[in-house]
């Protein structure tokens, strides 16, 4: 076989490959001795089959199966022999006519296309400074968290049967609801409880239920929304003939011991702490974003001149034009994006891919360098918590990802890609900032140090997010995504079944973000 460059440009190198016709024939020869024993032909004893007989009969078809070996042995051991690494999978083009090799005994020849990853020294972990801020869980919002709980936890008390029922208040009534007269499916309900300025109901239920008193009976005139969950109930004016039973008044929840033990803790200094702890691995995971977020800029500031390969980085803007285009055809577009014209989004996305990718092939390199590995263990589990989001199918799941390696390989990128973080993140050079929490949880660039005063930067766009880098270039995981856009690639097949919810209720907005 006779292998040779064509053409280096950039990343992409051509080379041609040709297997000359006495390597084919020897490849034949050796087949046909091969098969030859397990051949069975009628007038032949069994293995005694002539080997000038089997090339007669089937001489064309074996060396079709033997170029079709020869395609990705010849291309793999092309990349291997000059240690390339290709960015994307390889295209062949054959230029030798089929018959000619099959019939005529022709040299067989091809070209391999292929985009090889770029050679670049990563930059030195230990050189990188990052800005980590944090921030303590404080006393206030422990407070505000137990008031809240006590309100959630609130009980409730009948009124006065003279009494009108209020905001605030639960009304427990029986109804039936009916569209052009006919009563319909799932609209009806006996001691249903409905609090008033909740907005469990559909627009308008729960208003005209104010000032009601137990006994009474209330028509309640209401449509259902345009966007409502059932399809032949959305946009449909319907008539609810309802009856008050009671009406109860919340009663003022103490926040003390009895409430902790509502909520199964002993008492209320276990209840603060287990807030606090709830706080501080919230802030925890916080400080750590905008950490990541800061390392990120870092590398990416000390690797702006690598070459990148066109194919991935198309292959990144597709991903993520596709998202902009749902967002706009949703009109969910960022602020900063709306009015601009299409070629100037694809300007500022194209930006955007490319930075994923740059970010990519570092931390790929230096993950590489320091022999990361994400292990069997840590696959299974992601794949038992991806499961965990589909109960009563977790056994469907978990088969849809032993089926499916490219899936799996979806799990497999974000999590090398953390395991790459924490190793530069504990040899960088990491300064700690005190901030407040809204600073903390604010889309604002890291600060260099505490601020004076707070002063919010201008929205990033889907590169500053906690996802903007792709671990492993080579397997590409879903790209971070803006609040139209959906995480296929990571889902099985089959989907969540949506829970079912009584008509009167409110549709849950649909959002697949």
């Amino acid at each position: 076989m006779n292998v040779q460059e064509k053409s280096a440009e950039g990343l992409s190198r051509t080379f041609e490959v040709v297997v000359p016709a006495a390597e084919l024939e020897k490849k034949l020869s050796a087949k046909i001795d091969e098969i030859r024993p397990e051949v069975r032909l009628k007038g032949f004893r069994p293995g005694k089959v002539p080997a000038a007989h089997i090339r007669k009969m089937f001489g064309a078809s074996i060396m079709s199966d033997i170029l079709q070996e020869i395609v990705p042995e010849a291309t793999q051991k092309t990349l291997d022999d000059r240690n390339l690494r290709p960015a994307s999978q390889p295209a062949v083009d054959v230029k030798s006519d089929a018959d000619d090799v099959l019939k005529k005994g022709a040299d067989f020849a091809f070209e391999i296309n292929v985009e090889v990853m770029p050679d670049f020294e990563a930059a030195d972990p230990k050189t990188l400074k990052v800005v980590r801020p944090v921030t303590k869980a404080e006393d206030a919002q422990i407070d505000e968290a137990l008031e809240e709980l006590a309100k959630q936890n609130r009980s409730y008390e009948p009124k006065a049967k003279t009494a009108k029922a209020a905001e605030g208040d639960v009304v427990v009534i029986d109804f039936v609801g009916k569209i052009d007269g006919e009563v319909f499916q799932g609209g009806s309900a006996e001691g249903a409880r409905v609090a008033i300025g909740e907005g469990a109901f559909i627009p308008g239920f729960e208003d005209q239920l104010v000032g009601a008193k137990a006994g009474d009976e209330v028509e309640i005139k209401v449509d259902f929304p345009a966007d409502y969950g059932v399809d032949h109930l959305a946009g449909k004016p319907a008539v609810f003939e309802t009856k008050v039973q009671s009406i109860e008044a919340p009663q003022d929840s103490a926040v003390d011991d009895s409430l902790a033990e509502r909520l199964g803790l002993s008492d209320l200094e276990a209840l603060r702490d287990a807030l606090r702890g709830r706080f501080e691995q919230e802030l925890k995971q916080a400080s750590r974003m905008k950490a990541k977020r800061s390392l990120l800029d870092a590398l990416d500031d000390k690797h702006g001149d690598i070459d990148l390969p066109a194919k991935m980085v198309e292959a990144e803007f597709e991903g993520i034009w596709r998202e902009v285009q749902a967002a706009k055809e949703a009109d969910e577009l960022e602020d900063e994006d709306k009015g601009k014209s299409d070629d100037e989004l694809r300007e500022d996305y194209h930006s955007i891919a490319e930075r994923r990718v740059r970010l990519g092939l570092v931390l790929a390199e230096i993950g590489r360098h320091a022999k990361i590995e994400v292990t069997q263990e840590e696959l299974s589990r992601a794949v038992n918590q991806e499961a965990m989001k589909y109960p009563g199918r977790e056994r469907e799941v978990v088969q849809y990802f032993q089926n499916n390696p490219g899936a799996v390989q979806a799990l497999r990128a974000p999590i090398y890609e953390e395991k790459v973080v924490d190793y530069i993140l504990e040899l960088a050079d990491v300064e700690e900032v005190e901030v407040d929490r809204e600073t903390l949880f604010s889309d604002d660039e890291v600060p260099a140090k505490k601020p004076a005063a707070k002063k919010k930067a201008p929205a990033k766009k889907a590169a500053a997010n906690k996802d903007d880098a792709e671990a492993k270039p080579a397997a590409k995981k879903p790209a971070a995504k803006k609040a139209a856009a959906k995480d296929a690639d990571a889902k099985p097949a089959a989907k969540k079944p949506a829970a079912k919810k009584a008509p009167a209720k409110k549709a849950a907005a649909k959002k697949d973000g």
